[in-house]
């Protein structure tokens, strides 16, 4: 069978066909799931090749009358979903149907998506089918210590229902960091997490020290992948290694089982070496830019 990839909009897509393609998709990701781009896209449509066995979302947005793709807040990875047979030729050939849909594009493609001139991504990831003392075994000596030391002030670990607190926090705290999210993008998130928690598929949990709030993370679950959406810790929790006593609580409650914690990054250094401090391994995605605007324009995006 000869491969045709068309352009559907998002009212015409078949969401069941869709939605399965990205459920049964070896690379399939939370971010491909049509609820989630509803939640998080300003608008999107899609690629789809032959009868749904292989699909790519087109998150787009308009400006100075020209339609792009650009990458959502809190929507790490896009590109190609399927099953590898099915994409894994086809990924040039989605590209070249993206570029003559939109004129510029700024998007992320997902693990599996490698292609020629596109820049990898760092994003670190933790199987967690072994014991907790197995995945100890693989922790950094320095990470061991600072836990121990983290163990003797005293913190709680605990689940936490108010996923809101969690966001507020994290805007509140690094949000200066992020000025390209907008409150927009928040509150989608907000909306997103109150679609997950009534699913039960919304995990947040806090560590503290009496009434004091330290530490925190909101976790997206979906087909055995944790997603670490959101992690704060506060000025206090900082001093107190609190992260590090978090992180290791959470990979103790949720290890042992068939699930993958997706820490969601990262490129900066520092954040990079603490996940690699855990056993967590690189699983690159790819950023992808292209350019055809016209001269007089093109300025205008770089």
């Amino acid at each position: 069978m000869s491969a045709t990839i068309q352009y559907i909009a998002r009212k015409e897509i078949d969401i069941a066909k869709w939605n399965k393609c990205i459920g049964s998709a070896e690379n399939g990701l939370i971010y491909g799931y049509s609820w989630y781009l509803d939640h998080m896209a300003e608008n999107w449509d899609g690629l789809v090749l032959n009868d749904y066995e292989a699909v790519m979302p087109l998150t787009w947005r308009r400006k100075y009358g020209f339609r792009y793709l650009y990458q959502p807040s809190f929507c790490q990875q896009s590109g190609v979903y399927g099953e590898k047979k099915a994409y894994q030729s086809q990924v040039p050939g989605f590209l070249s149907a993206a570029q003559q849909a939109f004129r510029f594009i700024e998007i992320c493609l997902n693990f599996d998506n490698a292609h020629a001139g596109t820049l990898a991504k760092n994003n670190f990831i933790l199987p967690l089918n072994k014991s907790y003392e197995r995945l100890y075994k693989d922790f950094k000596y320095n990470l061991k210590y600072d836990i121990s030391k983290a163990q003797k002030e005293a913190l709680s670990y605990h689940t936490l229902s108010d996923y809101s607190k969690a966001i507020a926090l994290y805007r509140i705290e690094y949000g200066k960091h992020f000025m390209h999210v907008t409150k927009a993008d928040y509150n989608r998130l907000h909306n997103l997490c109150g679609y997950l928690y009534n699913r039960g598929d919304l995990i947040v949990r806090a560590t503290g020290s009496g009434n004091n709030l330290l530490a925190l993370s909101l976790l997206l679950y979906t087909n055995g992948r944790l997603y670490l959406i959101l992690s704060v810790t506060l000025p206090e929790g900082r001093r107190l290694r609190a992260n590090h006593f978090h992180i290791n609580a959470l990979i103790k409650e949720f290890s042992n089982r068939a699930l993958i914690l997706d820490f969601e990054g990262s490129d900066i250094p520092g954040i990079a070496h603490f996940y690699k401090n855990f056993g967590a391994v690189n699983q690159p995605y790819y950023y992808f830019r292209s350019n055809n605007l016209p001269r007089v324009v093109r300025w205008l995006k770089g």
